[in-house]
């Protein structure tokens, strides 16, 4: 755990790297807008970490995230909009908050009761911010939320106010009727918008099914990659062992690679 003196002396190194005649010239020009980019790198730096195992490196990507919300707490401070420990009274105040049953009083909750509490409380948060009855149920999801993330974020707060199949099972049949709906648009034109549109309903119904047996289509699409690109890769030591190549191979010599590859768990 981090003592003061170690938060003090980062809030220092921060604030000497954006010193005016004594910092770096590159951290000297950055702005809110220009370290997004560095700052979702690191996010995704930190999930491949914990996601393949190497949590030996995961104290050093912790440290490189945590850089990233010093970096705007002191362009903040810069603008006197507000200043790192605003943040983290802020923070402190909503995680008492949004845990009742924790700080308020100690009440056991499933993870059903526990969705449901949460939910209520965003909903109630979200109220708070405006006083208008037509703002808009999503006002509060990032525009450049990734898609999955941003379905499942959808999916669970319609699913708070009732609107919401009472299991997988409804999800999953609906995921069967996009999969008719689009294979009957493609029949008709596959390049058409409206085949378009339906491979979107396919992947949102999708991700309804994902959010049911409670996991995250972020992970799960991340998972399936990162294990195709595995096997394709065997399939490409398997054919040069063979003498032959990637770009020379035929589909059907590549196929018979991915179904030996596919035997061997």
């Amino acid at each position: 755990m981090a003592d003061n003196a170690a938060l003090a002396q980062l809030l220092n190194i921060m604030k000497t790297l954006r010193d005016p005649e004594l910092g770096c010239p590159w951290d000297r020009k950055q702005t809110f807008s220009s370290i997004v980019p560095h700052t979702i790198e690191e996010a995704f730096e930190v999930a491949d970490c914990i996601e393949s195992g190497n949590l030996g490196e995961l104290k050093n990507e912790l440290g490189d995230l945590l850089f990233q919300i010093v970096f705007y707490a002191q362009l903040a401070n810069e603008q006197k909009l507000f200043d790192f420990n605003d943040i983290v009274t802020q923070l402190n105040a909503k995680l008492t908050r949004r845990h009742p049953h924790v700080f308020d009083k100690q009440t056991a909750l499933s993870d059903d009761e526990l969705a449901a509490q949460w939910q209520a409380i965003k909903a109630q948060e979200r109220s708070a911010k405006t006083a208008s009855a037509t703002s808009s149920l999503w006002q509060d999801i990032p525009v450049n939320m990734p898609s999955l993330s941003k379905a499942k974020k959808i999916q669970q707060r319609v699913a708070a106010l009732g609107f919401d199949w009472p299991s997988y099972h409804g999800a999953l049949d609906k995921v069967s009727e996009e999969v008719d709906e689009v294979k009957e648009a493609l029949a008709h034109n596959p390049y058409s918008d409206h085949s378009a549109e339906e491979l979107g309903d396919l992947l949102f119904a999708t991700v309804n099914v994902a959010r049911h047996i409670k996991r995250d289509p972020e992970q799960l699409l991340r998972s399936a990659s990162d294990k195709f690109s595995t096997r394709f890769e065997k399939v490409q030591a398997y054919l040069n062992a063979q003498g032959k190549c990637l770009e020379s191979a035929t589909l059907d010599e590549m196929d018979a690679a991915w179904d030996e590859i596919k035997k061997v768990k």
